[in-house]
């Protein structure tokens, strides 16, 4: 059985959250949602979050300082921002993807999840076993 990648979703809009959740649920991933940045640095530091999708404006810890919390505490967790203010977005974010809200659609934020995922796990191997019973024939 293929294990659940755990996405910490984060956004004080309970219902964009909601909406959220419901399609990466239905895709098969483990939602953590939370409503603040300090709930969801909470749920982090917890363990076994894969990846961390949040808004960038929220009340108390923006966006950006959770981006930065985390990624001083696992460099190599991906982390999706977003935000329906695109002008006041810092390019300096340590953010992996930025995507302005309403710009993109359900298909896309699910295909960049994906590749974030494959690109923190690295490709699969290959296998290094040929199949049994077969030999190569010599040059004769």
């Amino acid at each position: 059985m293929k294990v659940k990648k755990t996405i910490l979703c984060v956004d004080d809009h309970e219902q964009s959250l909601s909406i959220r959740k419901l399609i990466l649920e239905t895709r098969g991933y483990r939602v953590i949602a939370c409503i603040s940045g300090e709930q969801a640095l909470a749920a982090f530091t917890g363990g076994g979050v894969d990846l961390v999708l949040t808004d960038l404006i929220m009340p108390g810890m923006s966006g950006n300082e959770l981006v930065g919390r985390i990624k001083q505490l696992s460099p190599a967790t991906p982390v999706i921002l977003f935000s329906g203010q695109v002008k006041i977005y810092d390019q300096d974010t340590l953010a992996d993807i930025f995507l302005p809200k309403g710009m993109y659609s359900p298909a896309e934020l699910l295909e960049r999840i994906r590749l974030l995922l494959v690109r923190k796990r690295g490709p699969k191997r290959a296998t290094a076993l040929e199949p049994t019973g077969l030999k190569r024939a010599s040059g004769s």
